[in-house]
């Protein structure tokens, strides 16, 4: 036995649509879409740098990586904290009470002054941070080539 969904009679211009509208769905999807990829790079924590190119750059691929960022202005932060000098070491430090051979990666902003870089890495080594890497960017600059 079948059921027709239309009036024999042809008196009733209400005819029911039996397909789903995806258009609604399709916008939603898309507006979606958009806002994941402007929100995206917001979630790097730490200062934002602009990291030197070595050619001899390799990954690290550490359990959960340390970051001391350092601003071309000289600012440091830990991870999405800002720090200062002083404070570096036993924040550090007190991080590693878990795990004392974790890498502590140091990114400095290739308009950062080496001095602020060095100084950073000398506070970690007299708070006892015995495992400090320097984070570059992939690629190179060219041999003995300058800014």
């Amino acid at each position: 036995m079948s059921v027709s969904l239309r009036n024999g009679g042809g008196d009733d211009l209400y005819q029911p649509l039996a397909e789903i509208n995806v258009t609604p769905l399709v916008d939603v999807m898309l507006v979606l879409l958009i806002i994941f990829m402007v929100t995206a790079p917001l979630l790097t924590p730490g200062v934002k740098v602009d990291l030197p190119k070595a050619a001899s750059a390799q990954a690290l691929n550490p359990k959960a990586p340390l970051i001391v960022s350092i601003g071309k202005d000289g600012a440091l932060a830990f991870g999405a904290d800002p720090v200062t000098l002083d404070t570096l070491g036993p924040v550090v430090k007190a991080k590693l009470a878990a795990d004392p051979t974790q890498v502590v990666h140091i990114r400095g902003d290739a308009d950062a002054a080496f001095g602020d870089v060095v100084l950073a890495m000398d506070r970690l080594r007299l708070a006892g941070v015995e495992h400090i890497a320097i984070v570059t960017a992939p690629g190179a600059r060219g041999a003995g080539s300058a800014k």
